[in-house]
């Protein structure tokens, strides 16, 4: 039996796109499919990593927004736990059988923060701080329910979003976190988001490298203060060698490894070549519904299909086509040799994965061009 075999699910319901047992031509289409071998590969490059530096990996869930997924990469890939940026994708994960996870994100609506603080019954729940405020409304929380929420407290380290100045600022929080009743200081959250889609090799690290500094410092100052990292927490597929070996970092954060996606194929290593080490497993399965253009076919593959916020899908395997264009629902295809036919196939590299699997209600796991199995993107929608 293969590894993965084990979370197939036999499915009954509206809107599923495959049945276990089906040949890969009959599975509706647009629909997301998942070539089983290179998730199982890229899952297992990342455990080997982890692996030989000594470090932990807890895997970005906002990605795949999946419970089977999730067990899949703690089970085969050594992962210590997840990530998810929402209370409600946090709830729908560990609802699934995931007990690690932190809300890598600032949670400080009243109600959200009471849901965390229950979920903290359950599973083991960490989340991001970077005002005092709002460690006393987690505090109040936390002991209302009777239960302990670790806090990291996360540092702007370039991203230019949430998170306070390296240095003192965090220092402040943290000897407040570890002062407050049902809380636990457990380190510092330094995700470097901007720099994961930065081309040029060079740029990449400069940034990675500044953020390194920054992080190690302040590390440095609340070891002074008696204040011990536990986790020291960040990188993405982009920049994951780099935090992976400085020394400082010790909890990988990396989401969009299992699958890639287009974007990413234009991230350059440090010969100049695209990044090559993960490959494509994610792809929107689509097809030629119109073709009265004799250079121009239509799929049914359109805005409603994926996200283009980091640009339009590849078409994988090919290049005598490109897909060109979207509209709600059409997809268009520029076919100069006029090689399409009504009803062909094709598999869409989306340009940005993390949002495009927002957009389907399951994942249809294919090896050998048969259905293997369905995983439901369990989070699917759940933003709040």
């Amino acid at each position: 039996m293969n590894a993965i075999t084990k979370f197939a699910q036999p499915v009954v319901g509206l809107n599923v796109p495959a049945e276990v047992g089906m040949a890969l031509e009959d599975v509706s289409t647009p629909s997301l499919i998942v070539d089983l071998d290179a998730f199982e590969r890229n899952v297992a490059l990342m455990g080997d990593f982890i692996k030989q530096k000594g470090i932990r990996h807890r895997a970005h869930a906002k990605t795949h927004k999946s419970a089977d997924i999730a067990l899949y990469q703690i089970e085969h890939g050594g992962a210590c736990g997840v990530c998810c940026q929402k209370v409600a994708e946090a709830e729908a994960l560990v609802a699934g059988g995931v007990k690690d996870v932190l809300v890598s994100n600032q949670v400080v609506d009243p109600k959200k923060i009471d849901r965390l603080a229950q979920m903290a019954r359950n599973a083991r729940v960490l989340v991001c701080v970077d005002d005092l405020g709002n460690v006393d409304d987690l505090s109040a929380a936390a002991s209302k329910h009777g239960v302990t929420i670790e806090c990291l407290v996360e540092i702007d380290c370039g991203a230019g979003r949430c998170g306070v100045q390296w240095g003192e600022p965090v220092v402040e929080i943290a000897k407040k976190i570890a002062a407050s009743e049902g809380l636990t200081f457990s380190g510092i959250q330094a995700y470097q988001g901007a720099a994961q889609h930065v081309h040029d090799f060079e740029e990449r690290k400069a940034k990675i490298d500044a953020a390194v500094d920054q992080v190690g410092k302040t590390v440095d100052m609340l070891k002074a203060q008696g204040l011990e990292c536990d986790i020291v927490g960040g990188a993405g597929t982009g920049s994951y060698y780099f935090e992976g070996g400085s020394g400082v970092y010790n909890e990988m954060q990396c989401g969009s490894y299992i699958f890639m996606d287009a974007d990413y194929q234009r991230v350059l290593d440090d010969k100049g070549a695209f990044i090559s080490e993960f490959e494509n497993s994610l792809f929107i399965w689509t097809s030629v519904m119109s073709h009265t253009k004799a250079d121009k076919a239509i799929c049914d593959a359109g805005l409603k299909a994926q996200s283009v916020d980091s640009g339009l899908p590849v078409i994988f395997g090919r290049d005598d086509v490109e897909y060109i264009k979207c509209s709600d629902e059409h997809g268009v295809i520029a076919d100069p040799n006029n090689a399409l036919k009504l009803n062909d196939k094709l598999k869409l590299i989306p340009g940005h994965c993390d949002p495009t699997c927002n957009v389907y209600d399951w994942y249809v796991g294919i090896r050998n061009g048969k259905v293997e199995c369905l995983w439901p993107v369990t989070a699917r929608g759940m933003a709040f």
